[in-house]
């Protein structure tokens, strides 16, 4: 074996560890014998006993067995199911804090994945939120039974074990009703329940959304077949017990998979999409597409983005992976032109809508990505000023990152969800891009997620 090989902590182990910071699962991060700990639960400056849970050839996982010296930070979870339901990670330490080590994060994440040097880099304290509580407008909880009641939750961290929610205090009071009252209505009625093993047509999940400003419920209900048992009943009861519910929809996902969402939904009842409004904006939003969850924070998040873009009215914009159009029309009013594209046609429905619903003539929306499009416009003459990008968790595609420094637009808004992509997307961009300022957005308190916009200038 490999000196760089030898695994120095046993399985059982216990040890003395002080934590260094916070790792980007909000777990505490610690070195003993020159070898990493990841603790969950711990904190920076704490002083713990850990016992070793699990051992890697790189890493040790473990656990609190005693706190000897707490941080100053620490405060008591409010949460009853906190410690098992791994939905947040972050409530045992205070908010103001918690938006120091945010930011902190993506300092990490920028010192492994780059060659910049951070101190020349702006990196802005974050955004935070008044009130970091019931912010989430949407809710998906997986449904299980325990002995004849319907319970509906989130999977215990790495494990198969429902964690019973009754009530999530990061989610809105609505969608956590709709939720409640409709697994009653599923129990009422003998509803037969998914639970990994059902051949028969099930329910597999209720998918809550509100829109906070105009207070329109949907409800989407995941089942494993197209065949709902007691449809119009479970459709009547909904009606009944929760009028403010404008929209029902049906998902079929058949497979056995962790993602929530199958590829048919039908409707069910009322309209196939509800309204946000965010500012003087309103937006459609069927079930499939993709919206901020955090309403409050999203109006922070966009204004950043407007004034990253620095837009005079002159400027052709491109919005990739724009989604239902949110960051588009946010910019409209100030851009020449505006061309967005996502690879869900239903999202791209919704954009087309929402910009004729705003008057946005000089809007062009197209199903596919953009580093199809891209092309096809620059021969068509048409290459964008600014480019403002919203990736998911995985960051932008390789293909799209050649696009842009194929192109090379002068200006460009990264809007990250995950510090570790952004670092590495960064990275790829600096031969051609210069990084101006990275400003941080805590879209979701209590969890270890950190949200950021990075202005980027073409570098002369």
């Amino acid at each position: 074996m490999s000196s760089n090989q030898q695994v120095k902590i046993k399985k059982h182990q216990t040890f003395p560890l002080t934590i260094k910071r916070l790792g980007i699962n909000g777990e505490g991060v610690g070195y003993f014998k020159r070898q990493v700990v990841f603790v969950p639960g711990a904190l920076p400056g704490e002083e713990v006993v850990v016992e070793a849970t699990n051992v890697h050839p790189n890493f040790t996982e473990g656990r609190i067995k005693k706190i000897r010296k707490k941080s100053p930070f620490r405060v008591k979870p409010p949460c009853s199911v906190y410690e098992i339901c791994g939905g947040c990670q972050l409530q045992h330490l205070s908010y103001e804090r918690q938006l120091v080590e945010k930011r902190d994060i993506l300092i990490q994440a920028l010192e492994r994945h780059t060659q910049f040097d951070i101190t020349q880099i702006e990196i802005r304290p974050t955004i935070g939120m008044e009130d970091p509580w019931h912010y989430r407008n949407k809710s998906q909880f997986q449904l299980g039974k325990q002995k004849e009641r319907v319970i509906s939750g989130l999977y215990q961290l790495n494990s198969h074990k429902l964690v019973d929610i009754s009530t999530c205090i990061v989610q809105h009071p609505e969608t956590d009703k709709a939720t409640q009252i409709i697994r009653e209505i599923l129990s009422d009625l003998h509803i037969p329940i998914f639970d990994g093993r059902t051949k028969t047509p099930a329910v597999r999940t209720i998918v809550t959304r509100i829109g906070t400003k105009t207070g329109q419920i949907q409800v989407v209900l995941i089942t494993t077949h197209k065949e709902l048992p007691k449809k119009q009943l479970i459709v009547d009861e909904i009606k009944k017990r929760l009028p403010n519910v404008v929209s029902i929809m049906q998902n079929v996902n058949p497979k056995k998979t962790s993602l929530i969402f199958g590829e048919k939904t039908y409707l069910l009842y009322g309209e196939p999409s509800i309204t946000e409004q965010l500012e003087e904006f309103s937006y459609e939003l069927s079930a499939r597409a993709f919206f901020q969850l955090n309403p409050e924070q999203t109006i922070k998040l966009y204004n950043e983005v407007k004034k990253a873009a620095s837009l005079t009215g002159k400027e052709k914009v491109l919005d990739a992976y724009c989604g239902v159009g949110t960051i588009g029309l946010w910019l409209g009013k100030d851009a020449k032109e505006v061309r967005g594209m996502d690879v869900i046609p239903e999202a791209i429905e919704d954009a087309r809508k929402n910009a004729e619903k705003h008057g946005m003539s000089h809007f062009v929306y197209e199903t596919g990505t953009a580093e199809e499009w891209l092309p096809k416009w620059k021969k068509q003459g048409w290459i964008p000023d600014v480019v403002v990008v919203d990736p998911p968790r995985s960051g932008c595609d390789r293909e799209f990152l050649k696009t842009i420094m194929n192109i090379k637009p002068k200006r460009m808004v990264y809007v990250s969800c995950n510090p570790s992509t952004l670092a590495k997307d960064l990275q790829t961009l600096s031969p051609l891009y210069k990084i101006h300022h990275i400003q941080p957005v805590d879209m979701f308190p209590m969890t270890a997620h950190v949200e950021s916009v990075t202005q980027l200038e073409l570098k002369l």
